[in-house]
């Protein structure tokens, strides 16, 4: 019995998340969360392009740092999933952000953050 709520409960957790993210054209994972420097992150967009979406850019920012990458949108050409490599990041605080741009500006946005540790001995 008790298994059977478990399993519920993690059910229901994970379809009330897809529901959170049902309808959002923009959606981001980070991955690691917590590194050791020099960090690589990989950020992975998913977006739903719509006709009038022109350029979709993730941008990596600490206090000390800053690294950003930009693509262009075609709605018809553009695949659902998109991923971002940013290597040898130094240690710091970063706020990972995605913005989704159409003809009348920004369209969407959706920030993460990451902690990159001091390397060992420092």
């Amino acid at each position: 019995m008790q298994k059977r709520v478990v399993v519920g409960v993690l059910a229901m957790s994970l379809f009330t998340a897809a529901a959170l993210d049902a309808g959002q054209p923009l959606r981001m994972q980070v991955s690691p969360s917590v590194a050791r420097a020099p960090a690589d992150l990989v950020v992975r967009v998913s977006l739903d392009a719509a006709a009038g979406d022109r350029f979709l850019q993730v941008v990596a920012e600490s206090d000390d740092f800053y690294r950003a990458s930009e693509i262009s949108i075609d709605a018809d050409r553009t695949p659902p999933m998109n991923v971002f490599e940013f290597r040898n990041l130094p240690s710091g605080l970063y706020q990972v952000t995605s913005v989704l741009v159409g003809v009348n500006g920004r369209r969407a946005a959706v920030s993460k953050v990451a902690k990159v540790e001091p390397p060992f001995g420092r």
